[in-house]
């Protein structure tokens, strides 16, 4: 079983808490094995490995989007195996974010209504005070008004942050958010990201392939044959791209 504390702020319950997950796949496919992991509110979690370690599915699990095939997964204390899909959304909706390397957002409407969009779905009056809050920090509200197709791909992304937040989830995962910025872009995300965390108490968890990114992290995991086989605190890019080369990625 591998095994993975994340520290953080000290409240009781964890943001995330997987205890001896594992997901098997039709054909026998084993994409997490026994995985033991805790993540307390307020840390920013990178998540790495070569291609086929696991760290999607682990993210899919840990987020409520797919079902472990065994163990125990709660968010913010909530134990979510054994749902079934209704309720997972139901759960993700009041607790969790996603931000994705495609923005999602909706080409017709203006800034402002897909960053509401979510809450609206969901029957939530919008907390203005606090998404002014976000908008200001991610420097977008002079954009508001403005549709996707008029800004460029970092604010695109930023926009997508703020999103995420809206509900005030007790975690956001970002699954390779910076996959598909320039390096200025994928800065000024990562800066946000982490900002976010130490500032405002946010919790993250990233999965991504870049040393650099994960660099930004508090803690990254890297991952093999669906374990995790390393926890390095404060990690460097060149440390962590040192471990992947040595697991053969690269």
């Amino acid at each position: 079983m591998s095994t993975a504390v994340v520290p953080g702020t000290g409240r009781k319950a964890p943001a995330i808490a997987l205890t001896g997950v594992g997901k098997t796949y039709p054909g026998g496919v084993r994409a997490l094995d026994g995985v033991t992991l805790t993540v307390r509110h307020g840390t920013f979690l990178a998540v790495m490995g070569p291609s086929g370690s696991g760290k999607s599915t682990l993210m899919h699990c840990a987020a409520g989007l797919d079902a472990p095939t065994e163990g125990s997964v709660r968010i913010d204390g909530h134990e979510i195996a054994g749902m079934d899909e209704t309720r997972r959304t139901e759960l993700r909706r009041e607790h969790v974010g996603f931000v994705f390397q495609a923005y999602n957002l909706i080409p017709s409407l203006s800034l402002q209504d897909n960053i509401t969009l979510p809450l609206r779905l969901a029957g939530r009056r919008p907390d203005r005070a606090w998404l002014d809050t976000l908008v200001e920090r991610v420097g977008l509200a002079d954009r508001l008004h403005h549709r996707p197709a008029e800004l460029s791909g970092g604010q695109q992304q930023r926009a997508a942050l703020v999103r995420a937040l809206a509900a005030r989830p007790a975690v956001v995962f970002a699954d390779e958010p910076t996959g598909a910025l320039d390096l200025r872009g994928a800065r000024q995300v990562l800066d946000l990201l982490r900002g976010l965390v130490d500032d405002l108490g946010q919790t993250v968890v990233m999965v991504t392939h870049d040393p650099a990114a994960a660099a930004r992290a508090h803690r990254a995991l890297v991952m093999a044959d669906g374990r995790v086989v390393d926890s390095l605190p404060e990690p460097s890019a060149a440390e962590l791209a040192d471990r992947l080369v040595a697991l053969g990625e690269g």
